[in-house]
């Protein structure tokens, strides 16, 4: 068998550049001629939100799970959208259609049947019709309020007829459709941590509340509280820090750094000393709506391994260790 040759059309880094060429052009098209159809997409979306209605992504074959990737960031990112497949729809799924929803619909030709056949429906019901498609003069085309252009020079497909090039600018173009409304929204990164709770992400967006260690778990000892009794309280809650709290207000922190440099400095006299003579003043704390990515950050620049968690009124509402944090990533 012969080596395929650097220039040969089909080697899989040519391929990946007609797919690459594809989205320069879709780009090309949303600074020029396609920017004015996009934006009113958009507000067509954001319009449909505030009135509480949802965003129904439908196609078939490959544009139709190119059509579920973009309905499911949609919904991660604040505006309510669903699957509508077709070829069910015309078998009863239409019932979960609702007067001002918006339908995306992907079809490269634009002659999909499946779909045409809902065209009645959704005029009857004005829903507002938002079409990705590659053939501007097609029947679906000509009946969408909005039509955003994903055509291609060429599929990556040797043969010229496998969806690829095609399918990745509509994905792409979903991605710019669901980012464009998000940012109109004023969608934060808050918002996306409360529709993202599970795994690595929901963690990274997690706030420190919901990492903290609350109530009997907050070590805690008076400013008068001796230093046995410290010691005492620091490993049995096994933080590597006490909180020094005066009518559950913060007054400082002893931490094993703390500890140790104290007896480096006075010996067995550390024993006679008070929590409120050793600790540190003027801790670093942080409040429990803050991202735990802000924390993380805050622990690594201070070299410390626990933050005290208090309200405007520096009451001790938590604390959140380093481990707790593992998993998180600075954002």
């Amino acid at each position: 068998m012969s080596p395929i040759q650097k220039d040969d059309p089909f080697q899989p880094a040519a391929l990946v550049r007609t797919e690459a060429a594809a989205l320069e052009e879709l780009a090309a098209r949303l600074e020029g001629s396609m920017s004015g159809q996009f934006a009113r997409a958009v507000e067509m979306i954001l319009h449909c939100s505030e009135s509480n209605g949802r965003v129904v992504v439908t196609g078939m074959g490959k544009s139709g799970i190119i059509a579920q990737k973009i309905a499911a960031t949609l919904s991660s990112t604040g505006s309510p959208a669903l699957f509508l497949h077709p070829a069910e729809a015309v078998h009863g799924d239409l019932g979960v259609l609702m007067a001002g929803d918006v339908v995306i619909a992907l079809s490269a030709s634009g002659e999909t049947e499946e779909i045409l056949r809902l065209l009645a429906t959704l005029k009857r019901k004005g829903d507002a019709l938002i079409t990705f498609c590659c053939n501007l003069q097609s029947t679906l085309a000509a009946a969408s309020d909005v039509v955003l252009d994903c055509s291609v020079e060429r599929e990556a497909c040797g043969m010229n007829l496998a969806p690829t090039a095609s399918t990745t600018a509509m994905l792409a173009l979903g991605d710019a459709l669901a980012v464009a409304v998000s940012l109109s929204k004023g969608f934060r990164a808050e918002d996306f941590a409360e529709l993202h709770p599970g795994g690595k992400l929901g963690k990274q967006l997690a706030k420190v509340r919901d990492l903290m260690h609350t109530g009997e778990d907050i070590p805690a000892v008076a400013p008068t509280t001796r230093m046995a009794d410290v010691i005492f309280e620091m490993s049995s809650k096994k933080l590597g820090i006490t909180t020094v709290q005066e009518d559950g207000r913060l007054r400082g922190v002893i931490s094993d750094g703390d500890l140790r440099r104290l007896l480096e400095r006075e010996g067995g006299a550390a024993l006679g000393k008070t929590a409120g003579e050793a600790m540190n003043p003027h801790p670093r704390t942080i409040a429990a709506d803050e991202l735990a990515a802000k924390a993380l950050a805050i622990l690594e620049e201070r070299k410390i391994t626990s933050l005290i968690v208090v309200n405007s009124d520096q009451r001790v509402e938590g604390v959140v260790h380093l481990h707790d944090l593992w998993g998180v990533e600075l954002i």
